[in-house]
């Protein structure tokens, strides 16, 4: 199994010391003393996996084992086992894994793991469950994805365009005729198919007994099928010549949302991804003001809420700025997410973050950007892991990438890296302009001719004061010319049909 390593980390008072065995199916974070022990069961199979025309068959098979009974209980009845434990088990399905994420306190582990093995070995697969678990997913993207939230909207059309005939292109959840053609026959199949031992990474994390994760592992090595860890290989994606943009055309937003990027080569397994995490996180470090995109746009012009930029897929944990971990993808993307802008002022955005762009590739970091940057990643890489069960899940990934440990390498690397590997790598891999733009607007006619003919965008400001520096930039701006290969406009009714 070419992706599965087994590592054994040793956490003793706060020290961490790895020793590899002779399995390659478990990852265990043993700490001594901590009450709450985590689970993180990851199956290597995702929304990739989903068969033409049952798209969504992935993600609701995963809810089928979280949100539904197993043989021995009923939905309610298993939830009225968790619910005095304090403990209950989620599925966190993607494109290429589905995790299973469950937490108990040690005084409960037994109560907690009998009702996690149940539901991830023995799934009661019932008829209204199914049912339910079908109409949550089809509500989801025929309505809420649609007409709800124009971010998240945005940042769904983005991959859709971005992976246009690519196992990628749909919403992990499915499409709607495809989530509609999905039987319970069909959940049962790709269930038998996919969730074998060969698939399976087992993660623990906390004070467990003596023997419980040999327990474990021997377990579901008995009750799952064994199966092949296999894959096919993912079509690589083929460049373009400037702007491919989609307008998704939804009249009630009374603001405009924007995400452009285009395929990196490269993903954490590569030399290139680290010096290339650096010069991220100074373009466009997630909610935070070190990024320029973020001191630019919002600080500077007061252009909306925040602006950022990312290496890889990203998706953020609830209210921090940490992302999910087990979003693990063999294929990545460059992106620049805009939050939403005024309508008058959303050309202007989407060319002031390419403008930005275009300063890092042609410019490059300076010796102190680089030093000081260097010294705060080093430094918040570190929070990444702020507790057992994150650091689980990037020992996990870490082993999808077949790498040492993630924050580890981050740390060595920076330690040998220079200004000029930087620069370097951002030459190599964002020296590009066939970016793929996802627009959502209520706006989308006059976005369209604007963003077609490159038209001049001034910026609109709400109150006078900005910097002459600044506002001598914004002329620059509104006139920088943008290659554009295309632009349609595509109705929100639309999006994710099938």
């Amino acid at each position: 199994m070419r992706w599965m390593v087994l590592v054994l980390l040793m956490c003793v008072v706060g020290s961490v010391r790895s020793v590899v065995g002779d399995e390659r199916d478990t990852v265990l974070l043993e700490s001594p003393g901590n009450p709450l022990v985590s689970f993180r069961f990851v199956f290597h199979v995702g929304s990739s996996d989903d068969p033409d025309g049952k798209q969504g068959l992935a993600a609701l098979t995963a809810l089928m084992l979280t949100q539904g009974g197993t043989e021995e209980l009923s939905l309610q009845e298993a939830m009225e086992v968790l619910y005095p434990l304090a403990a209950n088990v989620s599925s966190q399905p993607d494109k290429e894994v589905t995790t299973f994420i469950g937490r108990a306190h040690r005084d409960h582990l037994e109560e907690f793991f009998s009702i996690f093995r149940e539901r991830l070995e023995k799934p009661r697969f019932a008829e209204d469950d199914f049912a339910r678990n079908k109409d949550q997913l089809l509500n989801f993207v025929s309505k809420s994805l649609r007409s709800q939230d124009d971010e998240e909207l945005g940042k769904h059309a983005f991959e859709w365009q971005l992976f246009q005939g690519h196992p990628y292109q749909h919403p992990v959840e499915g499409t709607v005729q495809g989530i509609a053609a999905i039987t319970l026959d069909d959940v049962k199949k790709f269930y038998r198919e996919h969730y074998t031992f060969a698939n399976l990474q087992i993660g623990l994390a906390g004070d467990f007994p003596t023997g419980f994760a040999e327990r474990v592992r021997e377990d579901f090595r008995k009750a799952l099928p064994a199966g092949s860890d296999e894959k096919e290989s993912l079509p690589e994606l083929t460049k373009g010549k400037g702007l491919d943009v989609m307008i998704v055309d939804r009249a009630a937003a009374d603001s405009t949302a924007v995400s452009l990027g285009f395929p990196l080569s490269i993903t954490r397994a590569d030399e290139d991804f680290y010096p290339l995490l650096v010069a991220n996180i100074y373009l466009g470090d997630h909610r935070s003001f070190n990024g320029v995109l973020m001191n630019e746009l919002r600080a500077k012009r007061g252009l909306n809420y925040g602006d950022y930029s990312y290496i890889e897929a990203f998706i953020q944990e609830g209210g921090s700025t940490f992302p999910v971990p087990n979003i693990s993808r063999r294929q990545q993307y460059f992106s620049i997410w805009i939050r939403p802008v005024a309508h008058d002022n959303a050309h202007f955005a989407l060319r002031g973050a390419i403008h930005f762009l275009r300063r890092l590739v042609d410019e490059g970091m300076s010796e102190e950007e680089f030093s000081a940057m260097r010294d705060y990643v080093r430094s918040y890489s570190k929070l990444w892991v702020q507790n057992l069960d994150r650091r689980l899940g990037y020992q996990m990934d870490s082993s999808f990438y077949q790498t040492d440990f993630y924050i580890d390498a981050i740390e060595k690397k920076l330690e040998s890296m220079t200004v000029d590997d930087v620069n370097r790598a951002v030459k190599r891999h964002l020296d590009r302009w066939d970016f793929r733009v996802a627009v959502v607007s209520g706006e989308a006619a006059k976005l369209k001719q604007a963003i077609e003919t490159n038209q001049k965008s001034p910026m609109t400001y709400q109150a006078e004061g900005t910097a002459d520096d600044v506002l001598a930039e914004d002329k620059r701006i509104e006139v920088f010319e943008l290659p554009i290969e295309g632009v349609r406009i595509v109705p929100a009714s639309e999006m994710f049909e099938k």
